[in-house]
């Protein structure tokens, strides 16, 4: 639960940065970026896995990169159930799904499945 905790939180900032740097994708308030993340979260672990799989020979052919545009979808998906959070564009929801993947990984790569900071040291004798 710890671990949940963490990187939803971590997705959020990593929405909120992503607010407040590109034009394009807008935040309305505290609750709605927690509840942005918190939406962010189930739709990239239920309906994100379909959407790859579905559209697996297109990122086959692609070489991955279409994997960029099924994260917009994802991202713009979220804007559209949710109130208060709007994106006004395909390139916004592009360039914002790279700011938050790049983000959210780059912060959860320090933080361990139970949610807390971990360092690994390798010892070379």
């Amino acid at each position: 639960m710890n671990g949940f905790l963490v990187r939803m939180l971590i997705s959020a900032i990593s929405l909120w940065l992503a607010d407040v740097l590109l034009d394009g994708i807008h935040l309305e308030g505290a609750l709605t970026v927690l509840g942005a993340a918190l939406m962010l979260g189930v739709v990239n672990a239920v309906i994100r896995p379909i959407v790859v799989l579905l559209t697996l020979p297109l990122t086959i052919i692609t070489l991955g990169l279409f994997l960029l545009v099924v994260n917009a979808m994802m991202l713009g998906l979220v804007a559209a159930i949710f109130p208060g959070f709007s994106i006004s564009g395909f390139w916004s929801a592009v360039f914002g799904a790279i700011f938050v993947s790049f983000f959210s990984w780059l912060a959860s790569a320090f933080i361990g499945p139970a949610g807390r900071y971990e360092v690994i040291v390798v010892r070379r004798d």
